[in-house]
């Protein structure tokens, strides 16, 4: 298999499928028992963090960071020591937190599978791992309600974003810093992409139901998304995909046959399937779940070009942005999808959120757009 499809292939499947299934147990609720659920479950991705920066570096060597493009192997090691020891020293402190609210941390078994199978698949997974991580802390925030607690928490988060920065770097492919906002996913959201890592505890928390993107390449603008998850109908005709991004009010919503990524987007993209077009809010406390029925799945869409730092961290990477082979349309063509082929609204183009009024057949529809489409008048 080509290198940039095996690399796909490897972070567009869920990492559910690498690993047994989480045993799922149930919590009452309090104050003190949902601030120590987050605390355990921020204290397991901590230890999956952990376990992958160790494993990598035990396992790689100064040749094999060269081999892979870096410029120098120090580069990349002395970040990954730095990460791995910040990892440690956040799991520390959960656990001496989870001490004092009367609980115990939960002790499972991690199993990195392929991840780890070259440098190169190892970047791209801590890329998508350290996301996952700020997404994670987010949303554990909206069900804390001790102050100190939350500003606990946020101490940890920041620094998550400071990894997610550099390891965006690392991979030589994306912008340092793709957008000004992030996303926020509840903990059963986090499972469906990070679970599959995690075996032998047992988790108070369900997992969403794991999506797979199944495209072959690398996706980029114009790219069309194809999937696959448990149960998936033979007939996807009444399914939706689902875009989020940081900064959005609501999700792009697209036909699950039709689930292109349109102009405008750069960075990480958030995917869920549901059973009907009501936007998911870009809100981790009033999202509906009624609709899900798959994902999410997290997605790089490396639109932009690699920033000038990048060649001094990895000049003989390959860079830029992979081209996928699959089925790919105009921006035009996108955009008037995104728009359902509907819209008749005029205006100069605009980027960002779009729920301007068109006419259809059937009467007037909102436009669920996102970007690149034609504002009110």
């Amino acid at each position: 298999m080509h290198l940039s499809s095996f690399k796909w292939a490897l972070l567009s499947t869920p990492i559910l499928t690498l690993a047994g299934p989480i045993k799922y147990t149930r919590d009452t609720s309090s104050t003190d028992s949902t601030s120590l659920l987050v605390f355990q479950f921020a204290s397991v991705l901590e230890q999956l963090e952990s376990q992958f920066y160790s494993q990598a570096l035990s396992q790689f060597t100064d040749g094999d960071f060269l081999d892979a493009g870096f410029s120098s192997a120090s580069i990349p090691t002395q970040l990954f020591q730095t990460i791995s020891q910040d990892e440690q020293s956040h799991l520390t402190f959960l656990n001496k937190a989870i001490a004092a609210l009367g609980g115990s941390p939960l002790q499972c078994n991690f199993n990195f599978g392929s991840a780890l199978s070259s440098v190169t698949d190892m970047v791209n997974t801590a890329r998508v791992v350290e996301n996952v991580g700020v997404a994670a802390y987010l949303g554990g925030a909206s069900l804390l309600t001790d102050p100190v607690i939350t500003v606990e928490a946020g101490t940890i988060a920041t620094v998550e974003a400071r990894h997610q920065t550099m390891l965006n770097l690392l991979s030589s492919t994306g912008s340092t810093i793709p957008v000004p906002f992030d996303v926020a996913l509840s903990p059963s959201e986090v499972l469906a992409i990070a679970g599959g890592f995690i075996s032998g505890c047992q988790l108070p928390i369900p997992a969403n139901p794991a999506l797979t993107i199944t495209n072959s390449e690398t996706p980029t603008i114009g790219s069309q998304l194809t999937f696959s998850f448990d149960n998936m109908p033979s007939d996807t005709s009444s399914l939706f995909c689902q875009m989020l991004v940081g900064g959005s009010v609501t999700a792009l919503v697209l036909p699950f046959q039709q689930c292109i990524v349109p102009p405008g987007i750069n960075g990480p993209v958030a995917l869920f399937i549901t059973s009907n077009n009501d936007p998911l809010l870009n809100n981790v406390v009033d999202r509906a779940t009624n609709t899900l029925v798959a994902g999410p799945a997290m997605a790089f869409i490396d639109s932009a070009s690699p920033e000038a730092v990048v060649n001094l961290v990895r000049p003989s990477s390959s860079g830029g942005v992979a081209v996928s082979t699959n089925t790919t349309v105009s921006s035009e063509t996108a955009s008037s999808i995104i728009a359902n082929g509907t819209s008749s609204a005029s205006g100069s183009d605009t980027s960002g959120p779009n729920l301007s009024t068109g006419s259809t057949n059937g009467g007037n529809v909102t436009v669920i757009g996102w970007m690149n489409l034609p504002s009110s008048s």
